[in-house]
């Protein structure tokens, strides 16, 4: 139970890092960042992005609002995933929506297997 607990610790720190690193660059409009989304179409929408990005990471964090902030994650990357696939440009977003479908996974089994109980979950 305990080596479950970590590994939760551990996916949840590493997807919320990484949305929250990605909303930070945004917002901090580097280069090559502009540039990229630029080319992509989105170039003038950096700000929502960086803060949707950062407040659904949040959401995500906390015990209590995490079965929403899972559900606007996934949409946040399934549509940067589709962006990319769009533009023909490398798939950035599929490790951080997999990291996120992990942790998620790993903190509460209820949102992939709804019969499962909820004090199997772990907040």
């Amino acid at each position: 139970m305990k080596a479950k607990k970590i590994a939760a610790i551990v996916a949840t720190a590493l997807a919320s890092a990484m949305a929250v690193l990605s909303g930070i660059m945004k917002l901090t409009r580097g280069p090559e960042i502009v540039a990229k989304l630029t080319e992509v179409g989105v170039g003038d929408y950096l700000v929502p992005l960086a803060l949707m990005e950062i407040g659904f990471t949040a959401l995500f964090i906390y015990p209590k609002t995490m079965k929403i902030g899972f559900i606007l994650l996934t949409c946040y990357f399934a549509g940067a995933l589709a962006t990319e696939l769009s533009h023909g440009t490398p798939f950035s977003a599929v490790l951080p929506m997999a990291l996120v479908w992990i942790a998620a996974f790993l903190r509460d089994r209820s949102i992939f297997l709804p019969n499962t109980s909820v004090s199997n979950s772990i907040s």
